[in-house]
């Protein structure tokens, strides 16, 4: 998958417009609902504070706009306070300890977690319902704010040095700023996983993501990749692949070590394609691995495409959303609508795809099919397993009937022949 802005996006971007924003009995943030992260580059906040007037560069990742109603607060604010200031929309920017504000925030998101309704009886509503409640969250939780010196550094008490962090992720430091603290500890925890890596069996090495690109942490659509049978022209030694909305590059890297001489992996994020990169030239990858910017395909055709896109079709509400959502089905629907085109002769296409929009509700196995043929594919076969990851086997978990259920599978395609129609 791609980044999570990116709806070209192998695991990366998934989005519904089934969601319902609203939350009936409670008065939604003066926040807005997030909009682009570029959006409000170059937008300020303004606030009192001591009797002056102060303004600071706003930024959001999550495209939040910024805030209209803005106080001051520190340690001697108590969580029940910055609940009521948060409910009516009030942003607070902290001047406190920055452990403080941790503990705020978390307390915060206890008292909103409190709000939450009794999960309904079916999964559509349950899912609507989730949705709603998530963005509320995150509304929520972007009211507490921190601010940013020129240079990155947090002017809080025990803060800590963020600067390379923040450098990563919004590039070199300009101007002095204010950005919601439960972004900035994203940022960090980006940081950190791109210093660190995540370890990927199915190469035998780590992929290190960038903030914003998704993380390749549910190693069982990696093993499916990793365990086809690989096409005859695939395998030889002119076999091309193309890898469309690479994400990390993790993809493009387990087909360069299956043995396929040359993989192109697209995307159309700059994150993505910086991430990628990097991995691609860290893994020793760079003279089998080409990462180019696409919408969808590159030029040409390849014996294998492959396609691991956002497995949900529902509109994003919250920043992490872009990761899971695909709105309309938008980069499925492109790429079946496609893959004829870009496949050599005797070519397969890999389609990467759970199955839990179907449990949800949201689209069905016809429908699925019927896209498929729609595109003059055929299947070939079709490679199942069962996720493994914590959620599948969280009872407290509001989606937990459809998570339980989950599938995931790789679809192996090819254009249809004349007697398949």
């Amino acid at each position: 998958m791609s980044t999570i802005r990116n709806s070209n996006t192998g695991n990366t971007g998934n989005s519904n417009n089934t969601n319902n924003t609203g939350d009936a009995g409670h008065p939604s943030p003066t926040i807005g609902a997030p909009a682009s992260a570029t959006a409000s580059a170059t937008a300020r906040i303004a606030w009192q504070e001591s009797g002056h007037p102060r303004s600071a560069l706003w930024r959001s990742e999550s495209g939040w706009a910024p805030l209209k109603r803005v106080v001051i607060a520190d340690d001697t604010m108590t969580a029940d306070a910055a609940y009521r200031l948060a409910q009516n929309g009030t942003g607070m920017l902290w001047r406190g300890d920055f452990l403080g504000a941790r503990q705020l925030l978390s307390a915060l998101g206890r008292r909103v977690d409190r709000g939450r309704q009794t999960p309904a009886t079916d999964l559509a509503s349950a899912f609507r319902r989730y949705r709603s409640e998530a963005l509320r969250r995150a509304q929520l939780l972007a009211l507490v704010l921190v601010p940013l010196d020129a240079d990155y550094t947090v002017p809080l008490r025990r803060a800590p040095d963020v600067r390379q962090a923040c450098t990563e992720t919004y590039g070199p430091a300009t101007d002095a700023s204010v950005t919601p603290l439960r972004e900035l500890l994203g940022v960090i925890g980006a940081h950190e996983w791109r210093t660190t890596g995540v370890d990927v069996p199915a190469l035998g090495a780590r992929i290190h993501p960038h903030y914003g690109v998704f993380s390749p942490v549910r190693g069982e659509y990696l093993d499916l990749v990793n365990t086809a049978p690989l096409p005859d022209a695939a395998a030889g030694p002119t076999g091309t692949a193309f890898d469309i909305g690479t994400g990390t590059g993790v993809l493009a890297a387990v087909l360069a070590r299956r043995g396929i001489a040359h993989v192109v992996g697209t995307d159309q994020e700059p994150r993505a394609l910086a991430c990628a990169r990097e991995n691609i030239t860290r893994l020793g990858l760079a003279g089998s691995v080409d990462i180019v910017e696409a919408d969808l395909f590159p030029a040409g055709r390849a014996d294998l495409v492959v396609c691991n896109p956002p497995w949900i079709p529902a509109s994003a509400v919250t920043a992490t959303d872009f990761a899971v959502y695909d709105p309309d089905s938008r980069m499925l629907r492109g790429f079946l609508a496609g893959l004829a085109d870009h496949l050599a002769p005797a070519g397969e296409g890999w389609l990467v795809l759970s199955d839990i929009a179907e449990h949800l509700g949201l689209r069905s196995r016809g429908a699925l099919l019927d896209l498929i043929e729609d595109a003059g594919l055929a299947v070939v076969a079709r490679l199942d397993t069962k996720p493994v990851h914590r959620r599948a086997a969280d009872t407290a978990d509001p989606l937990h009937a459809a998570r339980s259920k989950e599938t995931t599978s790789l679809w192996r395609l090819t254009a249809a022949s004349p007697t398949d129609s």
